[in-house]
């Protein structure tokens, strides 16, 4: 097997872990099966030659890692930080920006947001890589961003419908549902 297709074969396992992390309401889980995917798809962008998104990808990790313990703004600037000094010096072609711009606009959902603003800002993050995997002849890399982009939409979608019925798709089991008395 070649390098080219170990590669690949790296890209189709990230797609395999990846293809529901969207739909996962808990947000710890979400955040640590994202993580796992980033660790994953970071390496096949490293074998594919593309270090700035395999940089982005490995800090995404580490990033969503941390956002589990933490919505700490310095933490967010420290990440949003080492993906532009680490991520920029190494773009050698303006399509390269995207990962960089989609992980900057991650990190900030990651740490700043939470719920529904949280998918739409991460579908407008995967809006930039899928755009970068087609550019970078990524075959599993575009399967699963394309495929993020079309399960975050439906999910987008869902989860706002749900939110319109009064309905809050967010609330885990673990925190009391607000009661509200009618007339107030």
């Amino acid at each position: 097997m070649t390098l080219y297709w170990f590669a690949q074969a790296v890209g189709g396992l990230a797609f395999v872990v990846g293809i529901t992390t969207f739909f996962n309401r808990n947000e710890r889980r979400f955040k640590l099966q994202l993580a796992l995917y980033s660790l994953i798809i970071g390496l096949h962008f490293f074998l594919m030659g593309a270090n700035a998104a395999g940089m982005s990808a490995v800090l995404n990790t580490l990033r969503t890692l941390v956002s589990t313990r933490t919505r700490s703004v310095w933490a967010m600037l420290v990440f949003i930080a080492l993906t532009l000094g680490l991520g920029l010096p190494k773009v050698r072609y303006g399509v390269e920006l995207l990962p960089i711009v989609g992980t900057v606009a991650s990190t900030w959902a990651l740490f700043r947001c939470s719920g529904l603003t949280t998918r739409c800002v991460m579908w407008c993050s995967t809006a930039c890589w899928v755009t970068h995997n087609i550019w970078l002849g990524s075959i599993g890399g575009s399967l699963i961003e394309g495929s993020f982009l079309i399960m975050n939409g439906l999910a987008i979608v869902r989860f706002h419908r749900l939110i319109k019925q009064g309905i809050d798709p967010f609330v885990t089991e673990n925190r009391a549902l607000p009661v509200q008395v009618p007339g107030r």
